[in-house]
């Protein structure tokens, strides 16, 4: 949509029409209507008086001499400026091959003569509404896409672009024989810096690392914020290990120059960790952990930077000690759910619950479920665990039904899971044997999980649909799935990443991105749930931006199943 017309109070109408008193009755009608009305008399006079004024709606008549109006449409709609403009045919023809003609041209909609000059006005308003409509939302999935690739503070690619980018380097390297470097920085007692002079300041100093970095790299290296106060460089070299050292050494003395934060000259020393596509592994997460394992030798040794080798990756016993364990607790049962409640905005009442897993460790206590899932993702052992995870639930289902409660259970899936063809028989099976509906069972997916194999997760998740389960998109805004693509999943709710939920109150940016994720959401037909709701002031906002549903702290912690009883005594069920 053009920017005059967000910007200038009475919306430009342009009408074309060979016909001067039927052009002046149009004029006529829609300038009462409160719009501002420019004429051409021809396709040519049209495409002239476009350029000039930018109209927000343009009507045309289909036959006018030199230029008639489909092919003025199809000129119109090659401009820039055109692309979105509503354009409407006015024709007395009503055969359907004017019409095509007309559609394959770009035309947005008919008015057919003879007119009704009361309803012009209406219907010349609808189509800009809706056209104003579409740009919104097309810049809310840009946002969106946006956020799923960039660090929302530095605006800097972020974990997800970077490993893309790994991977396409590990491509291109091993076809022509060559090699890459990853190198990641962690800066050195950056919690100190957020402690004595506040998050504000500690933002203002990592939103100058990558400005800093990109001055010693070349434009096609990557600069990569990680998260925190990590930062990756992807770079490729002929001589890799010689060459990152290089440019690690120059990062490191680039660094010696203080920083600027507010009146204070911050003087902060940086770790590096090395690893070589393909010396130090063959895959990005590889890469990536013995990278990692080196910026954490770096830091130890304080020697600025390192390079990986096999005696850094100290994790290696403790992981093979740790698989065992998760073995021996899945099969002997020590693992356990807590539930988080989610309520109903609008009216306050109790909705269900979010069925979260833990694990009882013998020496290290309870451990939450993002300490030991990645672990049984990589070793197969996530088809036992959800499998265990999923009998809990539904047993705990069943066991709530009896006592006279009806309450929807949301159990998590991971990437794994979705790769499993014979994830929906499993999950009937289940079902059958503790006597609980499809409807009471929410399944609740990621973006990236998805996305990891498109088509096979599609499959599953249509079966799983077909048996009557709820789907839930969890994560929302921080993947990287098309809106043609979401459009696609049959799923039944959007879940609000509570990254975007938690910073309400202080980025009015994340504001802007919630209330679009909502629209989104409720234009495709989908329930909305946030997540990560921790103070009053953030489900006020929800409600005012109309979310359906919440969860976080703020309404409870995940609690046991005795207690979600008791909460039900404070929420009556929706």
């Amino acid at each position: 949509m053009n920017q005059i017309m967000t910007s200038r109070s009475n919306p430009v109408i342009l009408v074309a029409d060979d016909d001067d008193s039927l052009r002046l009755l149009m004029h006529e009608a829609l300038e009462s209507s409160g719009f501002a009305v420019e004429e051409a008399e021809n396709g040519v006079a049209a495409l002239a008086a476009f350029d000039r004024t930018q109209p927000d709606v343009v009507l045309l008549d289909v036959m006018m001499p030199e230029m008639d109006g489909i092919v003025a449409c199809a000129e119109l709609r090659a401009r820039p400026a055109g692309a979105h403009v509503p354009v409407l045919m006015v024709t007395g023809l009503d055969d359907m091959e004017s019409i095509k003609h007309a559609y394959d041209a770009g035309a947005t909609d008919f008015i057919v003569k003879p007119i009704k000059w009361p309803m012009l006005g209406y219907h010349v308003r609808y189509m800009l509404r809706a056209a104003r409509a579409i740009v919104e939302l097309n810049h809310s999935i840009e946002v969106i896409q946006h956020n799923a690739y960039f660090d929302r503070l530095t605006d800097l690619p972020n974990r997800n672009l970077l490993c893309d980018r790994l991977a396409q380097a590990m491509l291109v390297a091993g076809r022509e024989n060559k090699s890459a470097a990853l190198i990641l920085l962690g800066l050195d007692r950056f919690k100190d810096i957020n402690n004595a002079l506040g998050h504000q300041a500690g933002d203002h100093l990592l939103q100058q690392i990558g400005p800093r970095l990109q001055k010693l790299l070349r434009q096609s290296d990557t600069v990569a914020r990680l998260g925190g106060d990590e930062f990756a460089v992807l770079m490729a070299t002929k001589t890799p290990a010689q060459g990152a050292m290089e440019v690690a050494r120059k990062i490191t003395k680039a660094m010696e120059e203080p920083f600027v934060v507010g009146d204070l000259q911050l003087h902060v020393e940086a770790s590096l960790g090395i690893a070589v596509f393909p010396d130090h592994g063959a895959d990005v997460d590889t890469l990536i952990k013995r990278a990692d394992a080196a910026m954490g030798a770096a830091k130890e040794s304080r020697s600025g930077y390192t390079l990986y080798s096999a005696h850094q990756d100290k994790s290696s016993t403790d992981r093979l000690k740790l698989f065992a364990d998760l073995r021996r607790a899945i099969t002997e049962d020590r693992l356990f759910l807590v539930y988080q409640p989610k309520i109903d905005l609008q009216t306050g009442c109790f909705t269900g619950v979010e069925a979260l897993v833990r694990w009882q460790h013998p020496s290290y206590g309870i451990l939450p479920p993002d300490q030991f899932i990645p672990l049984a993702e990589q070793t197969g052992l996530i088809a036992p665990l959800t499998e265990l995870v999923l009998q809990k639930a539904l047993s705990q289902s069943h066991a709530w039904q009896r006592a006279g409660v009806e309450i929807n259970m949301a159990v998590n899936l991971s990437r794994r899971n979705l790769q499993n063809q014979e994830l929906p028989d499993l999950i009937a099976r289940r079902l059958e044997a503790c006597e609980v509906s499809p409807a009471s069972l929410t399944l609740e997916i990621t973006e990236t999980t998805v996305m990891a194999a498109p088509e096979r997760a599609m499959e599953v998740l249509s079966r799983l649909k077909k048996m009557g389960l709820r789907l839930s998109l969890d994560d929302f805004g921080t993947g990287y799935s098309s809106l043609a693509y979401l459009k696609k999943l049959p799923v039944d709710e959007l879940k609000i990443d509570k990254s975007f939920v938690m910073t309400m109150h202080a980025k009015e940016e994340d504001v802007a991105i919630v209330r679009m994720i909502i629209e989104l959401a409720h234009v495709l037909g989908l329930k909305v749930v946030a997540e990560g709701v921790e103070t009053q002031e953030s489900l006020d906002r929800l409600l005012a931006l109309g979310c359906d549903l919440a969860q976080g702290y703020y309404i409870s912690q995940p609690i046991s199943a005795q207690d979600i009883l008791r909460f039900i005594d404070s929420h009556p069920i929706h």
